[in-house]
C-alpha cells in the first residue's frame, strides 16, 4: 500500500466538502486525487478549494481508477449500498457516511460484497470519536462508575432541516436518532434488546404532513439489564444540545454542551454565558478528523476499523423497531424486526 493513501471522494456536498478539507489540511498520510459529484460545478469547486487534482461528474471514474486505494462515500443515502458493492468489487477500501441504506436486505448485500472482496469498510458514526463521549465510554468500560443502571442521551437540533431533506431522510429515527442509537450501543458496550417510542409533531406541522416526527422520546432496554432514554427534538432554540449522563452503582458520568468559549459573565442581574456551538459542523469537527484518520491508518497499517458494517446495520434495525413501536404503541424487541 502506497503512502500517502490515495482517496477518491464521492459526493461534494456539505459533508463531502468537510472531509475534503480535512484530507487536504489535517490528515497528512492521505490525499484526495479525484472528487466526483453529479453536480460537476460542485465537484470542481471542491477540487479547487481543497487541493484535489481531478473533478468529475461520474463516480465510476473513481471506481475504475488504478490510482485510487480507497473511496470516501458522501453521496445521497440511496446510492451508498450500490457504490459500496462496486467499490468492493474493484478492490477499494471504503469509508461510507451513515446510513448504508434504509433497507436491511440491501445493507446485507453490501456487507456480503465487502466480505467477499476482503476490503475494509468503516461507517461514519463520527460521535464515537468525540473526546467527551470517549471519556464516558472509558468510565463505563473500566468500571469507574460501577455497573451502569441508567443512560440519558439528549440530542436536539437548533432548527428543523429543509422540507426537501425531511422528505428524503428516511424519517427522524433513521436520520437523526440513528446517531443516538449507535452512541447508546457504543457507550454501554452491549446491545439494546427492546425499544419503546413516543413521538409527535410539536415543532413544524409540515414535518407531520410529510409523514415524519420532530419530537421523540425513546426508551431502551439493554442486554445487561440497564435502561436508557433518548430524547430528540428538531428545534432547540438556544443551539445544538448534545448531552449524555450515565448512572452506575458506584457513581455517574456526564457530558455537557460545547461552547465557543468558557467565559461566564456575572452581574447584579444575572450570571450568563454564550450559547452552545450552533450545529454539528462546529460541535463535532474534531471527531470528523479523528474518524477519517483512523480509517486511513487502518488501511495503511492493515488494522481493523473501529466502526464496522455491522455497526452500521444495527442502528437501522433499531430505527425500524422504534418506528414499529410508535405505530403499534408497544415495546418492540429488536428480534421482531424481520426482512
Amino acid at each position: 500500500m502506497s503512502t500517502p493513501l490515495n482517496l477518491g471522494l464521492i459526493g461534494a456536498g456539505r459533508i463531502g466538502r468537510l472531509h475534503a478539507e480535512h484530507i487536504a489540511f489535517r490528515i497528512p498520510n492521505a490525499r484526495a486525487l479525484i472528487v466526483a459529484d453529479v453536480n460537476e460545478m460542485a465537484a470542481r469547486a471542491c477540487a479547487d478549494d481543497f487541493r484535489v487534482k481531478f473533478a468529475v461528474p461520474d463516480y465510476q471514474v473513481i471506481i475504475k481508477s488504478p490510482a485510487i486505494d480507497a473511496v470516501v462515500i458522501c453521496s445521497a443515502t440511496h446510492t451508498h449500498a450500490q457504490i459500496i458493492q462496486e467499490a468492493a468489487a474493484a478492490g477499494k477500501h471504503i469509508f461510507c457516511e451513515k446510513p448504508i441504506d434504509f433497507n436491511l436486505p440491501v445493507i446485507d448485500k453490501a456487507l456480503e460484497a465487502v466480505e467477499r472482496a476482503g476490503v475494509k469498510l468503516q461507517i461514519g458514526f463520527n460521535r464515537r470519536f468525540d473526546a467527551n463521549y470517549a471519556r464516558v465510554r472509558q468510565a463505563i468500560a473500566s468500571g469507574e462508575i460501577g455497573q451502569p443502571h441508567l443512560m440519558h442521551i439528549i440530542s436536539r437540533d437548533p432548527a428543523p432541516p429543509p422540507m426537501e431533506y425531511v422528505r428524503n431522510s428516511g424519517g427522524i429515527f433513521l436520520d437523526m436518532t440513528i446517531h443516538d442509537f449507535d452512541m447508546a450501543r457504543f457507550l454501554m458496550g452491549c446491545e439494546v434488546e427492546e425499544i419503546y417510542t413516543a413521538a409527535g409533531v410539536l415543532v413544524d406541522p409540515d414535518i407531520g404532513e410529510a409523514g415524519d416526527f420532530d419530537t421523540a422520546l425513546i426508551t431502551l432496554k439493554f442486554t445487561n439489564g440497564a435502561f436508557g432514554v433518548i430524547d430528540n427534538s428538531r428545534q432547540a432554540v438556544y443551539g445544538y444540545d448534545q448531552r449524555v449522563e450515565v448512572l452506575g452503582s458506584k457513581g455517574s458520568v456526564s457530558t455537557g454542551n460545547n461552547y465557543p468559549n468558557s467565559a461566564v459573565v456575572s452581574t447584579a442581574e444575572s450570571v450568563r454565558r454564550d450559547l452552545p456551538l450552533n450545529f454539528f459542523m462546529q460541535r463535532y469537527v474534531e471527531s470528523y478528523v479523528s474518524e477519517l484518520q483512523q480509517f486511513v491508518d487502518a488501511v495503511l497499517q492493515d488494522k481493523p476499523v473501529s466502526v464496522t458494517g455491522v455497526d452500521g446495520k444495527i442502528p437501522v434495525i433499531m430505527g425500524i423497531a422504534a418506528r414499529m413501536s410508535l405505530e403499534e404503541n408497544r415495546p418492540v424487541k429488536l428480534s421482531e424486526v424481520r426482512w
